[in-house]
C-alpha cells in the first residue's frame, strides 16, 4: 500500500516493555532476512538459522564491532507466516539493564534494523492479514485499559467479537447487492420482489448495528473513565470522604474552615469504572487570595466534571447557597449527599443520600450511585460486544445512515440503481471499519496513537 508513514518490507526492531531497570527486557524485531541477521551476531548462529518457527535458543550477541558480548539473551524464532507480524521474527529476552538494552539495539542497527514506528509491528500484522482492524484497535485498548472490566471488554474484541458482528450484518446485504446487480444487469429478469423479499436481512441488519453502535458510550465510559467532583461548602467532610473513597489520608482534615485550598486529583475504580476523583475546595465568598484562588479552580473543575457529589452538613442543614448550586446543576449530574447523620438530623431531606464519613453509613450508596449515573442504563457486561474507537462510531453512524436510505428506497418501490449507490455505501462504511476498505492516511493516522514495540 502506497503512502504509508513506513515501509513494511524493512527490518525493524524496537524495545517492547518500558525503560528502565528491570530483570528481563524484550526487544522485538520484524521483517525479511531478520533470522539471518541476527544470526550472524549470535553466538549459536548455525542453531538460529536452522530454528523452526516458535523455537527458544539460549546464547549470547556478539558486537560486530570487536567480537565481545553485548548481552546473554534467549531468543524467540517466528518464522513466516506463523508469527505476530505474518513475517520472519525475531524476540530478545535479555536482562533489564538500560547500557545493556542500548548496546543490543546499536548491535541490531549495524546488523541493518531500523527504529520501529508507533505501532508498526500491529501495522504489520493488519497488512499480512493477522488481524483486521477492530481487532488491531483492540490491542492498544488492551494495553491502555485501566481496570479489569476495561481489559476484559477489550480482549473480548481482541477475539474479534466486533469484526464478526460487522460481518455477519454484511452476509444478508451483499445477497441483496447480488440480487439488485441481476436486475440492473438483466433488466429482462423480473426480480423486483426478491428484492422487497430481502427488507427483514436490511431491517436485521439496522437493528443489530444499531445496537452495537449504542455500546459506544459505554466502551468509551471503561476505557476513558468518568471524572468526579465532591463539592460543597466548607467543613462539609469532602476531604473525608475522599480519603475514605482512595482508602488513604491524601487531604488534610481539619475543623477548620478553608483548609482544603486547591483541589486534588486522584484515580480510582468503582465498580469496575475508572473514576478521576476531585476533593475541591469548599465553596463561600473568601478574601484571601490564595484561597479564593483554590475555590475559582474548583469552579472550573466542578463545571467540567461528568457527575457532582455535593455534601451538605446535617449538623447545620441546607442553605440558600447550597439551593443556588443544585439549580445551576441538572439533578442528572448531582448526587445530593447528607453528610454527618451520626452528629446532626439523621432523617435526610427527600432526594439526598444519608452519609456518615464518621463510621462509613451511606457510603456504598454513594459509590453504587456513582456507577449507576456513569453507565447509564443497559450497561453492558465484560461477555458483550462493546465498542469504544470514535473511528468505529462514526462508520457505523454512516453505514446506518446509508441503510436507513436504502430500507427507504425499497419500501416505496425506488429503481434498483439508487438503491444500490445507497447499499454501496453502507457496505463501504462497514468494510472500512474492518479494514477491508481503508487508505494508507486512515491506517497512518491510526497507528500514530500506538506504543513503540506493539
Amino acid at each position: 500500500m502506497r503512502n504509508l508513514a513506513y515501509d513494511p518490507d524493512e527490518m525493524i526492531a524496537a524495545l517492547a516493555t518500558p525503560w528502565g531497570e528491570s530483570a528481563l527486557a524484550v526487544i522485538r524485531t520484524s521483517g525479511e532476512g531478520s533470522i539471518e541477521r541476527i544470526a550472524e551476531v549470535f553466538s549459536q548462529s548455525a542453531a538460529v538459522r536452522s530454528a523452526a518457527g516458535n523455537s527458544l535458543i539460549h546464547g549470547r550477541i556478539l558486537d560486530p564491532r570487536d567480537g565481545e558480548t553485548a548481552d546473554e539473551v534467549v531468543l524467540s524464532v517466528y518464522r513466516s507466516p506463523k508469527s505476530y507480524t505474518g513475517q520472519d521474527s525475531v524476540e530478545l529476552s535479555c536482562h533489564g539493564s538500560l547500557p545493556g538494552v542500548r548496546r543490543v539495539l546499536e548491535v541490531l542497527k549495524i546488523q541493518g534494523f531500523r527504529d520501529a514506528g508507533p505501532g508498526e509491528f500491529t501495522l504489520r500484522a493488519f497488512l499480512n492479514k493477522k488481524m483486521d482492524l477492530t481487532r488491531a484497535e483492540a490491542v492498544q485498548e488492551v494495553v491502555r485499559a485501566k481496570t479489569r472490566e476495561a481489559q476484559s471488554l477489550a480482549l473480548h474484541r481482541l477475539s474479534g467479537a466486533v469484526e464478526r458482528k460487522i460481518n455477519l450484518a454484511k452476509e444478508g446485504l451483499k445477497q441483496l447487492a447480488g440480487t439488485i446487480e441481476i436486475q440492473l444487469d438483466y433488466p429482462e429478469e423480473e426480480v423486483s420482489g426478491e428484492i422487497l423479499a430481502s427488507l427483514p436481512d436490511v431491517e436485521k441488519a439496522v437493528d443489530d448495528l444499531g445496537k452495537l453502535l449504542s455500546t459506544y458510550r459505554t466502551g468509551r465510559l471503561y476505557q476513558e473513565g468518568v471524572r468526579v467532583a465532591l463539592c460543597g461548602r466548607t467543613n462539609a467532610g469532602k476531604s473525608s470522604l475522599f480519603n475514605l473513597m482512595l482508602r488513604e489520608e491524601r487531604s488534610i482534615v481539619s475543623e477548620i474552615h478553608g483548609t482544603t485550598r486547591d483541589y486534588i486529583e486522584s484515580w480510582i475504580t468503582i465498580g469496575g469504572v475508572p473514576v478521576s476523583l476531585f476533593d475541591t475546595a469548599g465553596l463561600r465568598s473568601s478574601k484571601d487570595f490564595v484561597e479564593a484562588e483554590g475555590i475559582r479552580r474548583s469552579e472550573a473543575i466542578i463545571e467540567n466534571a461528568d457527575l457532582l457529589v455535593y455534601l451538605v452538613d446535617a449538623t447545620s442543614g441546607s442553605t440558600e447557597e447550597d439551593e443556588r448550586f443544585f439549580a445551576n446543576n441538572s439533578p442528572e449530574k448531582c448526587i445530593r449527599v447528607w453528610n454527618k447523620i451520626d452528629l446532626g438530623n439523621p432523617a435526610a431531606p427527600p432526594g439526598y443520600v444519608p452519609m456518615s464519613v464518621a463510621t462509613g453509613e451511606g457510603v456504598d450508596r454513594i459509590t453504587q450511585e456513582i456507577v449507576t449515573r456513569a453507565l447509564g442504563a443497559g450497561s453492558a457486561g465484560s461477555s458483550d460486544v462493546v465498542i469504544d474507537s470514535l473511528r468505529q462510531k462514526e462508520l457505523l453512524e454512516r453505514g446506518l445512515e446509508a441503510l436507513g436510505y436504502v430500507k427507504e428506497g425499497m419500501e416505496s418501490g425506488m429503481p434498483a440503481d439508487a438503491i444500490a449507490m445507497d447499499l454501496r455505501d453502507a457496505l463501504d462504511a462497514l468494510g472500512e471499519i474492518t479494514g477491508e476498505v481503508t487508505s494508507a492516511d486512515i491506517l497512518n493516522s491510526m497507528f500514530a496513537s500506538f506504543c513503540v514495540g506493539k
